[in-house]
């Protein structure tokens, strides 16, 4: 199936966020990267808000279908455990410094927020009510750590080596399984 000019847009965009930074973002490098007229940027977003809040839910989405096929089902049709290992799986993938920025500029406006925050939700254990509970804040360290190994990747000049990111993986699908069983 070919993608859409909706879709190649937005990869295109975030080409431009990669290789020049979000500051470089204008429709004018967006139309070059993607061979698209402005006029048919314009189209599918009339202001250059509009590509980015199509940036973040485009993103998010892609991030989510990368969790689904980390526990090979849905959010709704998986276990607790399954969701939480499928996220750290995830965020141990290598992260661009595109996503990084993207995600600091999401920070600054709850509409820009709301499609990473939905998947989080679904995804990731939430921030532990219970402090004496040690199961609870096993598994919330375990998402710390997932996170900070992406934002490790995306601010990093060396990048971890494969058999690396994999075995930090891989000890925190295990954590994460033993905290569950205790939880």
């Amino acid at each position: 199936m070919r993608p859409s000019n909706r879709t190649n847009i937005l990869d295109a965009a975030v080409r431009v966020i990669e290789r020049d930074g979000i500051t470089a973002l204008t429709f004018e490098a967006v139309a070059t990267e993607s061979g698209i007229a402005r006029g048919g940027l314009l189209y599918h977003f009339p202001s250059r808000d509009a590509l980015l809040q199509g940036i973040h839910q485009h993103l998010a989405g892609v991030w989510e279908a990368s969790m689904i096929d980390a526990a090979g089902k849905p959010a709704d049709a998986a276990e607790t455990p399954e969701r939480y290992q499928a996220y750290a799986l995830t965020c141990a993938q290598t992260a661009t410094r595109a996503e990084l920025q993207l995600m600091f500029d999401a920070a600054a406006t709850d509409e820009n927020m709301q499609p990473w925050t939905e998947v989080v939700e679904r995804w990731s254990p939430p921030t532990p009510q219970d402090l004496s509970d040690p199961a609870a804040l096993d598994l919330f360290i375990a998402k710390l750590a997932a996170d900070g190994m992406w934002v490790f990747e995306a601010l990093s000049r060396s990048r971890l080596a494969p058999e690396v990111r994999q075995a930090i993986a891989d000890r925190l699908a295990q954590m994460i399984a033993a905290a569950s069983k205790t939880a």
